[in-house]
């Protein structure tokens, strides 16, 4: 998706509604004792703390006039990224951040949209994605020895990397999930899930279905995904006590409309209504501890109860900003710490393509246990 600035500044504005702290640090309605909790970072060796990143829309982008080439301005970003990763670990975080250091990093997650041109057809563009893809994987590595990134990363696709659910990225995501050490793995190789600590976390792809009862064309193809969380929360989840962490590509919340299976207009959706609504009555249940989701390319904290509003109560939706898109200087990332009482949620952003950082003036802070 395309950037646009007005949207970015409303939604910065306005995703203080509805979070932990706003913009000058005052608390706004979460539960009292997580609020005045202290911001402590987390331990690096204890197995009851999580401490990792999460990016999203890294856009790796060929220059289409010489294919063999990543285009200037996407190194640029893409290698600023992963440096401020690596150099974080054991640095201060400011006061009006929550205080505190960074701590030892268990890995990073990334909400897709991993290379630029993976939804469009011809053989130009079949180049730009084997140079984007190689550059993604050089880069990235798998387990934090293979590539720049100094950390093991966990993605998932977006509607860049294939609306389909075919070609490139998915074959190369196939291949990436058979080498890594997971608890649980889709039949088709795509959806996975791995605990870090306290944490349980899922990774699903581009949208979350397909529901059943609805057999109409989806826009997105969601692989099964449902299926798969349903299983892996009924076998890893099972007492609705474990702190769960959900991640997929799309945004969820402006999908989340009557589902009539009949409707044509459902085709054009990004997001099945049908689908959203089968993918919430699946985790409502459950300690969901949050939703994190990339796309929208602003970032955007706020609570889900199934239906498109802003509300007090529900599942934590943790939007992520584009972290390296090629296409200007703006960026972000979040940062988060989960132990046994909360998890805490911050953002290290940049104006000059990751040539330095500063930490977003908020901590968003939410309890583990289940109200």
């Amino acid at each position: 998706m395309s950037m646009t600035s007005n949207r970015r500044r409303f939604l910065s504005t306005s995703v203080a509604l509805g979070t932990g702290y706003a913009l000058a640090g005052s608390p706004l309605g979460f539960a009292q004792d997580a609020l005045d909790a202290p911001a402590k970072s987390g331990e690096p060796d204890s197995a009851d703390t999580a401490v990792f990143f999460a990016i999203g829309d890294t856009h790796y982008f060929a220059n289409e006039k010489s294919t063999s080439e990543l285009m200037e301005s996407s190194i640029l970003n893409c290698h600023g990224l992963i440096d401020t990763l690596n150099k974080l670990p054991g640095t201060l975080i400011p006061e009006q951040s929550g205080g505190g250091l960074v701590g030892s990093i268990r890995g990073v997650i990334h909400a897709g949209d991993i290379i630029d041109t993976g939804d469009k057809r011809g053989k130009i563009q079949e180049s730009m994605q084997r140079r984007e893809w190689d550059g993604y994987i050089a880069d990235f590595g798998l387990t934090g020895t293979e590539g720049r990134l100094k950390y093991p990363v966990y993605e998932v696709h977006g509607n860049h990397d294939s609306p389909g659910g075919d070609g490139l990225a998915i074959d190369g995501l196939i291949e990436r999930t058979k080498k890594r050490a997971v608890l649980s793995r889709s039949a088709n190789g795509l959806h996975y899930s791995w605990d870090w600590g306290p944490v349980h976390c899922i990774n699903l792809g581009i949208v979350v279905g397909q529901d059943r009862a609805n057999d109409q064309r989806r826009r997105y193809n969601p692989l099964d995904s449902l299926d798969f969380l349903i299983g892996d929360l009924q076998q890893y989840a099972s007492d609705f006590t474990k702190p769960v962490l959900i991640t997929h590509h799309v945004d969820v919340a402006r999908y989340s409309k009557p589902c009539d299976g009949t409707d044509a207009a459902n085709l054009g959706m990004e997001w099945n209504p049908c689908d959203v609504a089968a993918y919430y009555e699946a985790i409502r249940k459950y300690n969901v501890l949050a939703i994190m989701y990339g796309h929208t390319h602003v970032r955007n904290i706020q609570r889900w109860n199934g239906t498109p509003q802003k509300v007090d109560n529900g599942i934590p939706l943790l939007n992520i900003d584009n972290s390296s898109h090629f296409s200007g200087g703006n960026q972000a990332f979040f940062y988060l710490e989960v132990d046994s009482k909360e998890m805490r949620v911050r953002e290290i952003a940049t104006k000059d393509s990751w040539q330095s950082h500063y930490w977003t003036p908020s901590i968003w802070r939410f309890p583990v246990a289940k109200a």
